[in-house]
């Protein structure tokens, strides 16, 4: 009987020491094997039709490729949380994602808990609104910028609303003075062209750029800009806003929006004043609001970044990066102007 015993036992021990066939898979080693990266896409406020459509259009992406790829799509509910995106980016590393694609509120506040992100070996990409290069210096991290250029963007806009304008004025100089050869900058009463600028988030960097755009466009034309103020991309500041501009500055002839959701409240402030048909009106971001109002005349033209593939762009840049395959750097991707013969198909 112990003769047994000890056999039993000298089988026990060969066997737990026997070399594991390497054709066998266990449970836990073929969930490694198989494994999908989780991208975490955070964005600005979801209330924004532009937000939720670019949220949607991750969605669909993350659907034709679901063999590659989960989806985790988190907002904010107000443009200014910026604590609550930082909640967010916490939340996502500790959850474990691969990656997170983000479009930050603040161009400076979102950098420290990023870097943090990135140190944890989470893959980084930046849609939408450019991270502030010297602060990202300042914290020794690089992360690859991926949407348009906002500035190239809201010049175009600027330059169709000037070209609008000179136009309209010259109409105007033939009408007062048949031998006029029309002026860019002044009527024949001696009046110089006047627009207002809705700004959005001063911190933020597309805000920023959009801004200098206008300008831009402005100065090239000799157009006067009367006045610029932060509605912080919200409909019901700009309605305010626009409305007090147009109580000041009566001369205004246009206001150059820097989103799409500011142009819809200077589009109720204009027919409160009652100057609709009189005041231009331009925006940027391209919802399916402003292409109604763009087609009823109400507004003049806007710049569209083709938000419903803007957070693909950046999940395809964050994918690449995670098989070894980017390149680290920041990729350009497209903003073209949008008017009534564009809309149209001329």
């Amino acid at each position: 009987m112990k003769r047994l015993a000890c056999s039993l036992a000298l089988l026990l021990i060969i066997g737990c020491g026997a070399k594991k066939d390497s054709s066998v898979v266990s449970p836990a080693d073929e969930t490694d094997a198989t494994k999908k990266p989780r991208i975490a896409l955070i964005m600005k406020s979801l209330a924004n039709e532009f937000f939720s459509t670019m949220a949607k259009g991750a969605q669909s992406h993350q659907s034709e490729h679901a063999d590659d790829y989960d989806l985790v799509v988190n907002g904010i509910k107000d443009e200014r949380d910026l604590s609550r995106q930082v909640s967010l980016v916490e939340e996502m590393v500790a959850s474990g994602v691969d990656a997170i694609v983000i479009a930050p509120a603040d161009s400076k506040a979102l950098v420290p808990v990023l870097r943090r992100a990135k140190q944890a070996g989470i893959v980084v990409i930046n849609i939408d609104n450019r991270l502030d290069a010297n602060i990202l210096k300042q914290e020794d991290v690089t992360i690859p910028f991926v949407g348009p250029d906002n500035l190239a963007g809201a010049k175009k806009v600027g330059d169709h609303l000037a070209n609008a304008l000179r136009m309209t004025s010259e109409v105007v100089d033939l009408v007062k003075d048949p031998d006029a050869k029309g002026s860019l900058t002044r009527s024949t009463t001696g009046e110089r062209t006047q627009v207002g600028i809705l700004e959005g988030i001063r911190t933020s960097f597309n805000a920023q750029q959009r801004l200098l755009g206008f300008q831009a466009a402005m100065k090239a034309a000799g157009i006067e800009i009367v006045d610029s103020q932060s509605a912080e991309w919200e409909m019901s500041k700009a309605n305010t806003i626009a409305s007090s501009m147009l109580s000041e500055h009566p001369q205004i002839t246009a206001i150059l929006a820097a989103n799409d959701s500011m142009a819809l409240g200077a589009i109720a402030a204009v027919k409160s004043a009652g100057r609709s048909g009189e005041v231009r009106i331009v925006g940027f971001d391209n919802i399916s609001a402003i292409q109604a109002a763009i087609r009823e005349g109400k507004v003049l033209a806007t710049a569209d970044q083709h938000g419903d593939q803007l957070a693909v762009f950046g999940i395809e840049a964050a994918l690449k990066e995670l098989k070894g395959e980017g390149s680290g750097e920041s990729i350009e991707t497209p903003v073209d102007l949008v008017t009534a013969d564009t809309l149209s198909g001329k």
